[in-house]
């Protein structure tokens, strides 16, 4: 069992057959990303709405971060409603639409095809997030145990949910007059939708119940929980009032202000769990989770100057606008799943080998499934990479841009590695 998961008696840890491909799906969508950042380098600096870009952002949205939020998720929440997971069908099932969907969608952005097997790619995806959505909404119903916790997923996915909608009209729209205004005109809306509303949200979610559970902390506050989820929630409503109305550019720092009060709260609640902690000694995991909460005010920074060249140019600057989705999906949601991974997976698999087997002999400890010197190493060439990638945009130097890249690669390779080490990792028992 996962420790401290599983410990009441109608709780039932989701079975690993369903948990781990989606975990598999991930770290091979991470690599794939890495070495197209690394082949499109030349021409990063040129616009955002390229092929090779929408290629690469919906890799890292879909394929990296989502389907390993999803595959976490289905073990976790039952954790967090002390219930069941409703039905372990429906995951398999949103698994393979999401698995089928990704790669076409994809496809269609890298070649620049958008005709009928991209949209049909897109519909694949937003029924398998409905069936996630059906299986976890059920799974609260059936467990009749709420918390903050659980708004934060539930209300999480419903965004998500939207961000998938609005993605699927922008790219019908440019074979069929859907919207209003040009497709174009709707990406700040579909790329805001999911990046406060879906992964801000879970993040926020999830990890102040996984952060204070690893770091062995007792801190607790549900009432500053749900200031968090207000401002989070206000803030993107504000977003998309403020966008329909087409109201000037000023009017965006007022749901900047909101979200960024979420992550100021976040973080000092981060920051009382860590001082809370019992166990003194925090291993690199934990360090590169933590790291990814301070990465949080990255995006932020770049926001307020991108709004701010807006209001005083009325135009966009690229280098910034790259930058700002580097730093994101690079940045604090890559650093985030890099930690949590081998705080989470190794007790999956560790619960797969060794749980039938307890008291029968000495089992080897969870952390010990993986190897602790490549992680360090990965986190190493993780930071490098994405630092220089990141200053190597904003300078426009080619040269910087490939040997950044390169070492993304070489992490991406890393982290893929240690998977595939737990994953085939044998019983040890002694």
């Amino acid at each position: 069992m996962f420790p401290s998961f599983g410990n009441k008696a109608d709780t039932k840890t989701t079975s690993y057959k369903v948990v781990l491909p989606f975990y598999a799906y991930a770290a091979l969508s991470f690599l794939v990303a890495t070495v197209l950042l690394f082949l499109a380098s030349g021409n990063m600096g040129s616009h955002y709405f390229t092929p090779h870009n929408l290629a690469i952002v919906h890799i890292m949205a879909l394929g990296w971060g989502t389907m390993m939020i999803l595959g976490a998720s289905h073990q976790l929440v039952p954790v967090m409603i002390e219930g069941k997971l409703y039905s372990e069908t429906l995951a398999y099932l949103s698994f393979a639409f999401a698995a089928i969907g990704i790669p076409i969608l994809a496809y269609g952005f890298y070649v620049l095809d958008l005709r009928i097997y991209t949209q049909w790619a897109s519909l694949s995806i937003v029924l398998s997030l409905l069936l996630y959505f059906v299986n976890v909404a059920m799974s609260m119903v059936k467990s009749k145990h709420e918390n903050v916790h659980a708004y934060f997923v539930v209300t999480a996915i419903l965004w998500l949910l939207t961000t998938a909608i609005v993605g699927v009209f922008i790219l019908y729209s440019f074979t069929y007059p859907l919207l209003p205004r040009t497709s174009l005109a709707y990406l700040p809306l579909h790329a805001h939708l999911g990046i406060v509303g879906w992964f801000l949200l879970m993040v926020m979610g999830v990890g102040s119940r996984l952060i204070p559970m690893f770091l062995i902390s007792k801190y607790s506050n549900n009432r500053q929980l749900w200031f968090i989820y207000g401002f989070v929630n206000g803030g993107l409503l504000a977003f998309v009032f403020i966008f329909f109305l087409n109201w000037s550019h000023e009017w965006l720092f007022l749901p900047l202000l909101s979200v960024a009060a979420a992550i100021a709260l976040f973080a000092h609640f981060c920051y009382h769990s860590y001082k809370a902690r019992i166990r003194k000694k925090v291993d690199e995991q934990m360090k590169v989770s933590l790291l990814s909460v301070l990465m949080m005010a990255l995006p932020m920074l770049f926001l307020v100057i991108i709004i701010a060249g807006l209001i005083a140019s009325k135009s966009e600057h690229i280098e910034l606008t790259i930058s700002y989705g580097f730093v994101i999906f690079f940045g604090w949601i890559t650093a985030i799943i890099l930690g949590m991974t081998f705080k989470t997976l190794p007790f999956i698999i560790w619960n797969r080998t060794y749980h039938h087997l307890a008291g029968k002999g000495k089992t080897p400890n969870p952390k010990d499934l993986f190897d602790e010197k490549i992680f360090k190493w990965m986190g190493m060439l993780y930071i490098a990479g994405f630092v220089l990638f990141t200053v190597a945009v904003l300078m426009g130097v080619l040269l910087l841009l490939q040997i950044a890249a390169a070492l993304l690669v070489l992490s991406s390779v890393l982290y893929n590695w240690n998977i595939l080490k737990l994953f085939t990792h044998k019983s040890q028992m002694r």
